[in-house]
């Protein structure tokens, strides 16, 4: 009998073991997965305000720039992709296109001075202005929680947890490769 119960007295302190490091390390993961889920559900939260403001901003240019057409187009185009991405590289893919449509807009509300005048249009980019930095606070936050969240996917005992239960590294939600190109803009002006 005590050959018997020296092995299993050893089988179960060693489970014993492994639930204290697991049960611990299997709900910080919980935690942290969350976190991630809420900071990237206010990135989404962000970019859905800057998806409702932009046609009204276009709407206004369209009053005073009706034929920039290819500019307008290129807004519309390079939202409706953002509207329909799924997970944080098809946003920020779609994002970055966007950002890139609302530069050459920007460039093109150079050329009308009353529309830079015009209060709706002023209050329109101040909104978007606003828009645009919390988009910025927004990512930076939901990749800091993925870096909580990978880390402790690599670390031991959080390796052998993640590999367990299947905890895999999430994706950072970076910025587009062309968002480091500055957009051309071409006005048709070339006199050959």
């Amino acid at each position: 009998m005590k050959k018997i119960l020296g092995p299993i007295l050893m089988i179960v302190v060693l489970l014993v073991v492994l639930a204290l490091i697991l049960i611990p390390s299997y709900n910080k993961f919980v935690t942290l997965e969350e976190n991630i889920n809420e900071s990237y559900a206010q990135v989404e939260n962000q970019l859905q305000r800057r998806l409702d403001l932009i046609p009204n901003l276009v709407e206004t240019v369209k009053g005073f720039a009706s034929h920039e057409k290819e500019v307008i187009s290129d807004i519309s185009n390079a939202r409706a992709k953002l509207a329909g991405a799924q997970g944080p590289d098809e946003q920020s893919a779609a994002n970055g296109e966007l950002e890139s449509a609302l530069g050459r807009l920007l460039v093109v509300v150079e050329n009308y001075p009353d529309l830079k005048a015009n209060e709706n249009f002023i209050q329109l980019m101040d909104s978007l202005e606003g828009t645009e930095n919390r988009i910025g606070v927004a990512r930076q936050d939901y990749n800091t929680d993925v870096g909580k969240y990978n880390k402790q996917v690599k670390r031991f005992p959080g390796k052998l947890t993640a590999s367990i239960f299947g905890f895999e590294e999430k994706e950072y939600f970076q910025a587009d490769a062309a968002a480091n190109e500055t957009p051309k803009v071409d006005f048709g002006n070339d006199k050959d």
